[in-house]
């Protein structure tokens, strides 16, 4: 008899569920939640809601539609909506909020499968939707009350300074809901990293690839870009998403540096001040090579050779 038998994974059975995973994250994004309410009033509260509402709704309906049992239970959906209202301006129509709602969940996420199976961030995808269909509404920042209307931080990096990190990490300037308090986002991302339901692999690649090759690409200000345009929020709460990264470390290291690199080009080289979003939908696509590439063989595996 042998005494090691090779199986299939999973080989250890967790206590976490989909559920719990989703719920913790929920817990780790409210404090942006708060300072976005702080920093924008309850108009900010209230798309969130709206969008949160659209998404479980729809995934509801798709579910029924589909005679399948409902799977909004998991709070899957919930996430996406609270990260899409975070990719948006607190100013932005409710209808638009909708619009980009139902398009990550029955679009990006349900047409090809539910949870597990989309190959593209629901959240994400739905940003980039939006920033092309609803240009006006999706750039219309809203600023803090007694914050000077000016551009963002990212269009006007060549003249911020030193005076300006402590704007940039409390979120007094204009911007997404989400993209503003850098520290709210960090204390969220430790909550995670504390609590297992993330590693640091990929925020850890992702930033610090981002600071590496803003300097050698010759961004002005380039410590100081890296807590602002969104950055925190998409390496984070995005690009750590289960369904869409890589399985293992040595893949989640180079998913961050990759998306890292892009991020960067897109901005200095780039008519798009923002570079985040589309950075990670173009790693979203290059993951199941990633995997194919550093992935480890299972124990016991024997060569075709």
């Amino acid at each position: 008899m042998n005494k090691l038998t090779v199986s299939s994974s999973p080989h250890i059975l967790s206590g976490d569920s989909t559920r719990s995973i989703m719920g913790s994250v929920l817990l780790a994004l409210s404090p942006t939640l708060l300072a976005a309410a702080i920093l924008y009033g309850l108009r900010a509260v209230l798309l969130c809601g709206v969008c949160v509402g659209a998404s479980v709704l729809t995934e509801h309906i798709w579910c029924l539609a589909a005679k399948k049992p409902s799977s909004v239970w998991d709070l899957s959906a919930a996430v996406t909506g609270v990260i899409l209202s975070f990719n948006l301006p607190a100013s932005l129509p409710l209808w638009q909020a909708v619009v980009g709602s139902v398009f990550a969940i029955a679009v990006v996420k349900q047409l090809f499968g539910g949870l597990g199976c989309n190959f593209l961030n629901p959240a994400l995808a739905a940003r980039v939707m939006m920033n092309i269909s609803f240009t006006g509404s999706m750039t219309a920042y809203s600023f803090p009350a007694d914050a000077a209307s000016t551009a963002t931080p990212m269009a006007e990096l060549g003249e911020l300074g030193a005076k300006d990190f402590l704007p940039l990490l409390v979120g007094y300037h204009g911007g997404v809901m989400g993209e503003t308090c850098a520290l709210t986002l960090l204390l969220g991302g430790a909550y995670l990293v504390f609590k297992g339901v993330i590693k640091p692999h990929i925020p850890l690649a992702f930033i610090g690839s981002t600071l590496l090759f803003s300097w050698l690409f010759g961004s002005p200000n380039a410590l100081l870009s890296i807590f602002a345009g969104g950055l925190m929020l998409g390496a984070i709460f995005m690009a750590t998403d289960y369904v869409t990264s890589p399985y293992s470390d040595l893949g989640k290291i180079v998913y961050g540096l990759g998306a890292g690199l892009l991020t960067s080009l897109i901005r200095i080289y780039s008519n798009s001040s923002e570079g985040v979003s589309f950075a990670l939908l173009i790693m979203n696509l290059v993951v199941p090579y990633i995997n194919d590439f550093t992935r480890r063989r299972p124990f016991g595996e024997v060569s075709a050779r």
